[in-house]
């Protein structure tokens, strides 16, 4: 039997997460509307997509009303890095707010599947240890990263409240961090720092002691647990997405350094406000209904990484603000 061919609409669609994403679903062979208002995002990510026809390209920005018909919506759209959530967090707001409005009212009005691309920041500064997604969170409402953790879970809100009130066909993913080829060089977050900084050789930026804890998930291993989310009958979610394995700061920057050869020297700097202390993963539920466990370990993805990031032209990449380190 053949494959059904999808009319998909991924918002974000030309950033890191959102570009991997595309290109996944055009190689499948699905008619792939990606959308995006290139705040932090590269058009040179989608740029080898153009020429496809069953890809199109939009610029347009999720918090104004966009009228299309599809069958699917990835919603992704949204500044991730805290450098870039915190410029305009009002805008940032409205991002997760506004835009989550405008796809569940489309998805509503087409009867189409819409995905939600939330976040572990949800979970705040954690007083739980893995995180479940049963789990309520630790977020300070009126912090600097609130305009990021407490639009997202606005988004949640929304997304729940109209599979339960208008019957609207909702996932929800929960992402842990995630790193790989196509993260701005300039992004503001902990591996694209140390990966620049180390082929630069300069001072790699280590907030507070370095004993802080992240669980990073390679890309190809989390686009494929966000389609099986998306295609995957009778889950809704929340589902945590990430890969469970957690390292400190510290043991990040020194296996940066060993697989950079790089002689560059660690440089402590103040923690910043609302900073997680440890963020690790229950993928409990993924395992369970999406048959996923992540399949790549940090070492491996950091060389496909870091041979990506040797390959381009570092200068030639605009920071999308000044808050990047």
């Amino acid at each position: 039997m053949s494959r059904k061919i999808l009319r998909i609409l991924v918002t974000g669609g030309a950033g890191f997460l959102g570009s991997h994403l595309c290109e996944r679903l055009v190689d499948q062979g699905h008619d792939v509307l990606c959308l995006d208002n290139f705040f932090t995002s590269q058009k040179t990510n989608v740029f080898h997509l153009l020429n496809k026809p069953n890809f199109e390209l939009i610029r347009h920005d999720v918090t104004l009303p966009i009228f299309m018909e599809v069958d699917q919506i990835y919603n992704l759209a949204c500044p991730a890095a805290p450098g870039h959530y915190q410029y305009n967090p009002i805008k940032t707001v409205k991002t997760s707010v506004l835009g989550a409005t405008n796809v569940l009212g489309m998805a509503k009005r087409c009867g189409a599947r819409v995905l939600q691309a939330s976040t572990s920041e949800v979970y705040g500064d954690p007083q739980v240890h893995p995180q479940p997604e049963s789990y309520w969170g630790n977020v300070n409402p009126i912090g600097i990263r609130s305009c990021y953790d407490e639009g997202k879970r606005v988004a949640e809100t929304l997304f729940m409240d109209y599979a339960r009130m208008n019957k609207v066909d909702i996932r929800i993913i929960r992402i842990f961090n995630t790193y790989g080829p196509r993260m701005h060089p300039f992004d503001g977050r902990v591996v694209s720092n140390f990966i620049r900084q180390c082929l630069k050789n300069e001072p790699i930026t280590l907030f507070g002691n370095g004993q802080q804890t992240r669980s990073f998930c390679y890309r190809d291993d989390l686009v494929d647990a966000i389609i099986r989310m998306m295609n995957t009958e009778g889950v809704t979610g929340p589902i945590n997405i990430g890969n469970p394995d957690e390292f400190t700061i510290r043991e990040l920057a020194d296996i940066t350094l060993e697989l950079t050869a790089s002689k560059s020297q660690i440089v402590h700097m103040p923690l910043p406000a609302d900073d997680p202390t440890r963020r690790q993963p229950d993928i409990t539920l993924a395992r369970k209904h999406l048959g996923w466990n992540p399949s790549t370990s940090l070492p491996e993805g950091l060389e496909k990484t870091i041979a990506w990031f040797r390959s381009i032209d570092i200068d030639s990449y605009r920071p999308p603000t000044p808050n990047y380190q």
